[in-house]
């Protein structure tokens, strides 16, 4: 027992063992440095800034986030918002930006704006409290920041601070992103400096109409409650609206269509300012150049589909020469365009763009989704960077690559920096040892080729015995399980060393495999994923007697969660028991992007809505269902699981709930809580399964 609650505190210290891996990589104009962030070790939560001279080879700490900070940070509410849109759980330096000619990078630490002079080394402080998103303009004479829902720039040569632009009131803010940006479409930044530095493209929200929720803590009555503004499916989106202001004040105001979605935005040397929108069904993504004199805009490109445009990270751009590069879905892939030609293959599915200058850096899989690779364009077509198996992460520049390579052979990231293809640096990395190495199984199965891994536990052989059955997925939209990194599969691992057969499955619905796999799901997310699950359940124990199909239990957090409550309200012949962790049980409580794009809009079709609901069925549970959920959950609100649990009481069918007091939507980081949180689950699986075999 001592070496699994090793593990299981050691997962929580390490932040699932990331401490420690060097990330935010950028590449010095000139290819000579690299700079990244990186805390000093597997346990260490602060992190600082480092670089990296790559001819050679030596580091250098420019920012010790330990020594400008001693104590704890205090962040203001914006900031905390953006970082558990980002799921960011680390400390210290977590984010920063540099000028055109990496003279100057400005950072926040505990609310505070810092600048750093990369010649010198010199840090300083700018502003004292309440910072959020800082930036330098290009030329490295100005930073640019968020306070008090205002865009305000200082002066760098005056040392003056003032507010660009801003408005009074609680309910319209100026640079920054709305909730539907960061949480679904991955766009965190509200304002775009130009490129020389003059002027700022800069977003406007007004959230006025949108409904207020409120989050209160009942294990702490005397503290008052939060009211957030949340736009729940069939509700009142934040307004969004753009305008370019200039350092001397003169404000243009962008033209504005009947867009709903501000998808993505990028402004460069290459040409004017693009943006890519959404109308509010989803079915088309316009990109848009706006003339930067007057704020009138330009079609340049429209992508639809009769279900939903899929948004493709780091796209539209210009490359440095002024050529317009997008994804487009087309020959059952999600190709890569460039000046309007098609430059990858029907056989790559093209997952995200990563850099775009004079050529293009983009990620990328092949007949293989377990495997995720780094691609550059070039005069000879396009070339695959990453040369080993696993999950590879880019950054950088076509020219000067940093790959990141998780894999099954290595516990933490292998990281290398290629200059044109050939490896010229590490960056060396820290994580912590996780005292265990996942053995799964490698399997593809059924009739649709479902991709899962298998994992029994350490040491097991068949005269063991057979094995309780364990699922263990997240089996949504957006999100993967089954992929070649060690680090995927540790929890799973544990989960198989306490005596279950443990089986991860992606079906229909997950990234990698192409449009129509991805929109197979569309209306039917209920019946298509819990079938997929089932199925691979099935098709796996008719290879491996060594299943016990008498006990089955499942397990999983968000849509993962939903899926495992889905499971025993469902399928109650396949599956016996259900750990049900911060789900979605009503989709009309859930946001408007991701619930519209495969529901629909809930007074238009409340069927589908109905179909796809885990309250309509509460009174057809006859198994087991243990609910979890954090009660400071601002993604999928507590309410989800109350209402769940009211409607099974009310129709008298027995089962558990356990609040977590404080907790938001990512898991428990306190060791304690953590470990105990997975002795519990465990414990509960083992009793209901022993019964259900009784």
């Amino acid at each position: 027992m001592t070496d699994e609650l090793s593990f299981l505190r050691q997962q929580a210290r390490t932040q699932r063992f990331t401490l420690g891996t060097p990330r935010e990589f950028r590449v010095s104009p000139d290819g000579t440095r690299l700079l990244f962030l990186r805390a000093e070790s597997g346990t260490d939560r602060r992190n600082s800034l480092w670089e990296l001279d790559l001819g050679k080879g030596t580091e250098t700490k420019i920012v010790d986030a330990a020594e400008l900070l001693p104590g704890e940070e205090e962040l203001p509410p914006e900031e905390r918002a953006r970082r558990e849109r980002a799921r960011e759980s680390a400390g210290g330096v977590v984010g920063y930006a540099v000028d055109d000619e990496f003279r100057l990078a400005a950072f926040s630490l505990s609310g505070k704006l810092y600048t750093v002079d990369l010649a010198t080394r010199e840090v300083t402080e700018r502003v004292g409290t309440s910072v959020v998103d800082p930036r330098p303009n290009p030329a490295g004479t100005h930073v640019a920041y968020v306070r008090d829902r205002r865009l305000r720039v200082i002066d760098l040569a005056s040392g003056t601070d003032e507010v660009l632009i801003g408005e009074d009131g609680d309910d319209i803010a100026w640079g920054l992103a709305e909730f539907i940006a960061a949480e679904e479409l991955g766009r965190a930044r509200g304002y775009w400096w130009s490129p020389e530095g003059t002027s700022v493209l800069v977003e406007r929200t007004d959230r006025s109409g949108v409904p207020r929720w409120t989050i209160s803590d009942p294990a702490h009555p005397d503290a008052a409650p939060t009211t957030v503004a949340y736009p729940a499916a069939g509700t009142t989106n934040v307004g969004v609206s753009l305008s370019l202001v200039g350092l001397d004040g003169l404000r243009v105001d962008v033209e504005r269509d009947d867009w709903e979605y501000l998808v993505a935005v990028h402004w460069s040397a290459g040409g004017p300012p693009l943006i890519a929108v959404q109308p509010r069904d989803q079915r088309e993504l316009a990109i848009y150049a706006i003339d930067p004199v007057d704020g009138s805009t330009k079609l340049l490109h429209t992508e639809t589909d009769e279900h939903w445009v899929e948004v493709v990270q780091g796209v539209p751009a210009w490359t440095s020469d002024g050529r317009l590069v997008h994804v487009s879905a087309a020959d059952g892939s999600h190709r890569l365009v460039i000046d309007g030609e098609p430059v990858t293959g029907s056989g790559l599915q093209v997952r995200s763009v990563l850099h775009v200058g004079a050529e293009v850096l983009f990620s990328a899989s092949a007949d293989d989704p377990t495997q995720i690779h780094v691609y550059r364009t070039g005069a000879g077509g396009v070339t695959r960077l990453s040369a080993t198996d696993g999950v590879h992460i880019g950054a950088g520049t076509a020219e000067v690559t940093v790959l990141s390579s998780w894999s099954l052979r290595h516990a933490g990231p292998k990281v290398s920096v290629l200059r044109d293809g050939e490896p010229v640096a590490t960056v060396e990395s820290y994580p912590a040892d996780p005292g265990l190495e996942p053995a799964p199984e490698w399997l593809t199965v059924g009739e649709r080729g479902l991709r899962a891994a298998l994992l029994l536990p350490t040491g097991y052989r068949p005269e063991d015995g057979k094995l309780p059955v364990l699922l263990d997925p997240y089996g949504g939209p957006h999100a993967q399980r089954v992929l070649q990194s060690r680090n995927a599969f540790l929890t799973s691992q544990w989960l198989a060393d306490q005596g279950f057969a443990v089986l991860v499955a992606d079906g229909r619905g997950t990234p990698g495999r192409g449009p129509a796999w991805e929109k197979a799901i569309v209306r039917e997310l209920a019946e298509v994923t819990l079938t997929d699950q089932v199925d691979a359940l099935h098709a796996v124990a008719a290879e491996h007697p060594e299943l016990d199909l008498g006990r089955v239990a499942i397990r999983g957090w968000s849509y993962g969660g939903y899926l495992s409550a889905l499971a025993v309200l469902r399928r109650p012949d396949v599956f016996h028991a259900a750990v049900a962790g911060a789900p979605v049980t009503d989709w009309s409580l859930y946001d408007t992007h991701y619930t519209e794009r495969y529901l629909g809009v809930p007074g238009e079709e409340p069927e589908s809505y109905e179909r796809n609901s885990l309250i309509a069925s509460a009174p057809e549970l006859r198994r087991a269902l243990l609910i979890v959920h954090g009660l400071a959950d601002d993604n999928v609100f507590v309410a989800h699981a109350l209402r769940l649990s009211s409607e099974l009481l009310a129709a008298g069918r027995p089962h558990v709930f356990l609040p977590l007091a404080g907790a938001t939507h990512m898991t428990p980081q306190a060791e304690e809580v953590a470990e105990n949180l997975m002795k519990v689950q465990i414990g509960w699986i083992k009793r209901e399964l022993e019964a259900a075999a009784r």
